[in-house]
Formats: C-alpha cells, sequence, structure tokens
C-alpha cells in the first residue's frame, strides 16, 4: 500500500456479481479534510442507479462515515457497491447481498488544465440505454475504448457522442457550452453519466453570474460547437476545463476558442462546490495556498 493511501478490505470473491458481469455502482467522491464535497448529489445518484438495477443501497450511516477515514487534506473517495455473489448465471440470486469496497487516495487536480485544455472527437458511439442513462454503473467498456483512442498527452480529454450522433458526454467528463446567450448541456435521455457538479449546476440560476440565465438540457449534434462561445468540460473531482481546441477523430482542428469570461464564470459558480480557487481581477489563483 502507498503512503497516505486508506483502504478497506478488497479481497472480492471470483463469482462476485460486479467482477464477474459488472452488476454494480460505483461513485468517485473528492473529499477535503474529512468532508465529501457534493456528497448528497453523490448518494442521489448512488441511489437511483440502485433503483434501476433493482440494488439495494448500503445503510447510510456507513456510508456517511466514510469520508471522515480519509483524513486530513484533499483525496479521493472510490465506493463500489456489486450486488455481491449468488444466482445462476445472469439470473439474479433470490436474496442478494450487496458488497460494498471503498478506498482513498491522496489528489491534487490538474490545475493547470483550469486555464485551458485540448480535446477530440472520439470515433466510438454509445450505446442507447435509456433505463441506465445517468447511472454510473460498472459496465464502462465503452469509456475505456473511447479512452484508448489516443495516447497525446497534450490531449485532455475525448467528446463522445451516441450511435445516433449525439453529443452526450466526454469519456469521464460532462459537457457544457455557452451559446446565445444560455448555457446547455447534453439531456443524456439515452445514455452517459449524470454527474454530480452537473447536477449541482442544474439548480443554479445565475450561470452568467449577472441575468438569470438557467443551465438548459439540449439534445444536439457535434455541428453546434461551431456555434458555441464557450465550451466547457466539468467533473466533481477536476472541477471545470475550458476547452480552447477541439480536434477531430483524425487530428485536424476543427475550433478554437480563447479563454474568455464565459469559461471565467462558469469556474466562479462551480469551483466553491469543490473548495478549487477562481479567478478575480488580480488573475488566476492555481495554488489553493494563495487564496
Amino acid at each position: 500500500m502507498q503512503a497516505g493511501q486508506v483502504q478497506a478490505e478488497q479481497r472480492v470473491p471470483f463469482d462476485d456479481r460486479g467482477l464477474a458481469y459488472g452488476d454494480g455502482l460505483f461513485e468517485t467522491v473528492l473529499v477535503r479534510d474529512g468532508k465529501a464535497q457534493l456528497w448528497d448529489e453523490h448518494l442521489s445518484r448512488l441511489e437511483r442507479g440502485a433503483e434501476a438495477l433493482c440494488l439495494a443501497m448500503p445503510p447510510r450511516a456507513t456510508l456517511d462515515a466514510l469520508p471522515e477515514r480519509c483524513g486530513a487534506g484533499l483525496s479521493v473517495l472510490k465506493l463500489i457497491v456489486t450486488r455481491g455473489s449468488g444466482g445462476r448465471g445472469y439470473r439474479l440470486p433470490a436474496i442478494a447481498s450487496p458488497r460494498l469496497r471503498w478506498q482513498a487516495q491522496p489528489f491534487t487536480p490538474s490545475s493547470q488544465r483550469w486555464q485551458g485544455v485540448r480535446v477530440r472527437h472520439c470515433e466510438l458511439r454509445l450505446g442507447l440505454q435509456p433505463r441506465l442513462a445517468g447511472v454510473k454503473h460498472l459496465n464502462r467498456l465503452e469509456n475505456v475504448l473511447a479512452r484508448s483512442e489516443w495516447q497525446d498527452d497534450e490531449i485532455a480529454e475525448g467528446l463522445l457522442c451516441d450511435s445516433e450522433g449525439r453529443l452526450t458526454e466526454a469519456t469521464a467528463m460532462n459537457l457544457i457550452w455557452y451559446r446565445r446567450g444560455r448555457w446547455e448541456t447534453p439531456a443524456l435521455l439515452h445514455c452517459g453519466v449524470a454527474g454530480t457538479l452537473r447536477a449541482a449546476l442544474l439548480q443554479e440560476t445565475g450561470l452568467d453570474g449577472s441575468q438569470l440565465t438557467p443551465l438548459v438540457e439540449v439534445e444536439a449534434k457535434p455541428g453546434i460547437l461551431a456555434e458555441v462561445d464557450a465550451l466547457c468540460l466539468i467533473n466533481s473531482v477536476q472541477g471545470v476545463w475550458p476547452v480552447l481546441q477541439l480536434d477531430s477523430a483524425y487530428g485536424s482542428v476543427q475550433h478554437c476558442w480563447k479563454l474568455n469570461d464565459h469559461h471565467l464564470a462558469l469556474q466562479r459558480l462551480a469551483h466553491p462546490f469543490l473548495g478549487y480557487p477562481v479567478a478575480d481581477t488580480n488573475g488566476y489563483f492555481v495554488n489553493e495556498s494563495e487564496r
């Protein structure tokens, strides 16, 4: 075990259904000094996923006790809930005994990417399954294959469409853009993971910092990105990454943006949910100690 790492008993039986079939859920939670960020949003998504999979939730008291066990500093807590063992083949066990596994590790965000990233489109298309849309289940093979499409460290993420060509998400982040005076994000009605930072922003009403311009869920094809004033990637671990360059799946440059007030306004709203620094009139704080 590495220094600073905290973990529970990790031994998983060979017949665990999460290992065998991906029959389970997971959450990846940012924890600051023993306090989970966006904890209610994470537990709400876990509960929605458990309902979709007809899976029993771990006791709330058990879950609530975990962030404190992460200790001081910044860490990422990963929770995995499987249906446990049992059942014949794909058939569910008559009485399931779900397993909870967790692990926490020290974490440092990619703060240089708060000032802008380069991304690309992916060739892979996500399959449609409305019953699982939004759920963070263990079947993430599509994301693994999409991420395998590039090895260039200069490319921070890959954008994914579903099999009907609709913009859906990035391999590990949600999409949000500013277009025609409002913020928009893919609706995730057919597939994709509904992120917890995305969920928090959907409850906000002043995303531009001055006017009441709520985040709106839309269905859109990639061509819409030619019309946007700002494109960002977001999640509850890394925060907000402004996109400055978008490449095709074959390496050609499709769109470029300069870091602008829309990007920074979104960071000013989103980063306090995670305890991350934001831009101010004197410059951009990249280190927590400079706040």
